[in-house]
């Protein structure tokens, strides 16, 4: 079914009453920016006043990590943006909203008001700590706030007021089968209920870890494995998949994931298109969307 990604999206992070918007991917080049710019696009449409920002870098014209040319970030006037102020355009002249006290790879944060139509480039806080206060400072100045995010630093959504996206792609695997179980074992994970306390627990220290994880297993635990958040279940993959479906893993803040994304077209090979998208709906339960067909998985 065709439709419009960004605009599906946004309602479904609405729909969880969700203040914030993050994209998250299973690896790299799986169209997590490509789903960021389509939510930034459907925002626009429906009259918000976006904020915009990166756990990383995005909108460079040259990806520094493996030198590839990538489509430069586009921007209307009125979008509030958190990046570094070492790359703020020099013209037109950007609106100075808010100094912050965080550092990012490029240099101090500065929140600002785009003046002018203009491309602009995304350096936000490397830190979940610092994202948290990121998403924060665009709150006080935008009316909805969308995240190009890290897997690795969605700690900070843990119990808050996000929605989570995962995007996922051939770019990081080799077959269909191998990208549907890398992505149906980061959202099994992500999704991990929140303890209601109705049962006995037995708390982890820590992260929950293969080896951790290995002994509950072999010892037939039958009570809650609580962890504080489902981050700290340091699983992938198939021992993700083990753990998940042998243990009753809660977490004292959850983490609300509304939707998926896939990218049949990697660098190196590429699946069938509606194939791939309909078995990840499958087996992440999820909307599903090909945010380069732009289509929802059946």
């Amino acid at each position: 079914m065709h439709v419009a990604v960004g605009h599906e999206l946004l309602a479904l992070a609405r729909q969880a009453s969700a203040t914030s918007l993050v994209v998250v991917g299973t690896g790299k080049n799986v169209g997590k920016t490509v789903a960021m710019r389509a939510v930034y696009q459907a925002a626009l449409a429906n009259k918000l006043f976006p904020g915009l920002t990166s756990i990383g870098r995005d909108g460079e014209a040259i990806d520094v990590g493996d030198a590839q040319s990538k489509p430069r970030l586009f921007l209307r006037a009125g979008t509030i943006v958190a990046t570094a102020r070492e790359v703020l355009p020099a013209t037109p002249a950007s609106e100075v909203l808010e100094l912050s006290r965080l550092a990012t790879a490029a240099g101090p944060l500065v929140y600002v008001r785009v003046r002018g139509d203009a491309y602009y480039e995304l350096i936000g806080p490397p830190t979940a700590s610092g994202l948290r206060e990121a998403i924060g400072g665009l709150g006080r100045h935008s009316s909805y706030t969308i995240v190009d995010g890290a897997i690795d630093r969605v700690a900070a959504l843990a119990g808050g007021g996000d929605a989570v996206v995962v995007a996922c792609g051939a770019s990081t695997a080799s077959t269909p089968d191998e990208a549907i179980d890398e992505v149906r074992a980061l959202v099994t994970r992500l999704c991990v209920p929140e303890y209601d306390g109705a049962s006995e627990a037995v708390a982890i220290e820590g992260a929950l870890t293969p080896s951790k994880a290995s002994e509950l297993l072999r010892s037939r635990e039958s009570r809650v494995v609580l962890v504080q958040d489902p981050t700290q279940i340091a699983l992938t993959g198939r021992a993700a998949l083990t753990a998940l479906a042998g243990l009753t893993i809660r977490c004292m803040r959850a983490i609300r994931v509304v939707g998926v994304t896939v990218a049949s077209i990697g660098r190196s090979n590429h699946f069938e298109p509606r194939d791939f998208a309909n078995a990840v709906a499958e087996a992440t339960g999820l909307p599903t969307f090909d945010v380069y067909t732009s289509e929802r998985a059946a």
